[in-house]
């Protein structure tokens, strides 16, 4: 998106997003109003929804006349002209590059090439890294797998180092998970593994790395993390499992706890030992 920024002069914004479903995701953006909330689209709303659907480029220049054009209040800049090209691979369409203007009739036929150019690269870079993704992540929770573990330790312990910082790590190990297993099967005991994982990428920092260490123990590496902080960090997860039951349904209610150590490194240790 910086890139399209740099070779469209007429843009003022640039963004990427990523197909998920039937919504759009987003991948990157730059240019004004980079750094607020993003209007969320799905496939067939809006012109990036029609990009997405249609795996069509398309050329607006003015969005006021254009029936596809979907307004966002919650948008914090104008959009009269833009660009919109697919991310394709193999006919699957991956998600929508876009760069929009303020002014009608901004995008030139060079333009339009340059984004279906960009879109190209994107898409080659994409494929890339959903394959190294997939190297490094458990499919069902898409927590970094046990084989991330420790490569990505070393790396935070000598990041930490050169930094002067500090750094912790949780060990989280849900409580009884044979007897979810036992009483009702392994595909509920994989639900409660995912259900746990989202529920602790939303309680902490987007930072911190989650990382399936196998079975049911998880442990999360928190950068510039004191062991004080990181105890907080403990609990607050220990109460949010402990408040609610992880799976609830009509038909089902799984009430777990979770027990939780905690390591912070003394400057010394190698990953082996702090793990």
């Amino acid at each position: 998106t910086d890139m399209a920024l740099r070779l469209t002069p007429a843009a003022n914004h640039a963004s990427v997003r990523l197909a998920q479903g039937d919504g759009l995701r987003v991948g990157a953006r730059s240019g004004i109003g980079a750094d607020r909330p993003a209007p969320g689209y799905r496939k067939g709303q809006g012109i990036l929804g029609w990009v997405a659907e249609t795996g069509t480029c398309v050329r607006v220049g003015d969005s006021t006349r254009d029936p596809r054009f979907a307004p966002a209040p919650e948008r914090s800049f104008a959009v009269s002209s833009l660009v919109s090209a697919p991310i394709r691979v193999r006919g699957v369409t991956l998600g929508v590059l876009s760069l929009s203007a303020p002014e009608t009739d901004a995008f030139t036929a060079e333009d339009e090439s340059v984004a279906k150019l960009l879109a190209q690269t994107a898409a080659q870079a994409l494929v890339t890294s959903e394959l190294e993704r997939q190297t490094i992540t458990d499919a069902q929770t898409l927590a970094f797998n046990r084989g991330y573990l420790f490569p990505r330790l070393k790396q935070e312990l000598e990041r930490t180092r050169q930094r002067g910082s500090s750094i912790s790590m949780l060990l989280l190990d849900l409580d009884h998970f044979k007897r979810v297993n036992d009483r009702h099967g392994h595909a509920i005991g994989d639900e409660l593994l995912c259900a746990f994982a989202d529920l602790a990428r939303r309680v902490v920092r987007g930072t911190d790395v989650l990382v399936l260490r196998g079975g049911e123990e998880f442990v999360l590496i928190m950068s510039n993390t004191r062991e004080c902080h990181a105890l907080l960090v403990a609990e607050r997860l220990r109460k949010r499992v402990a408040g609610s039951p992880l799976l609830s349904r009509d038909d089902l209610r799984v009430d777990v706890t979770i027990s939780v150590g905690v390591a912070s490194w003394n400057g010394s240790e190698s990953a082996e030992a702090l793990d």
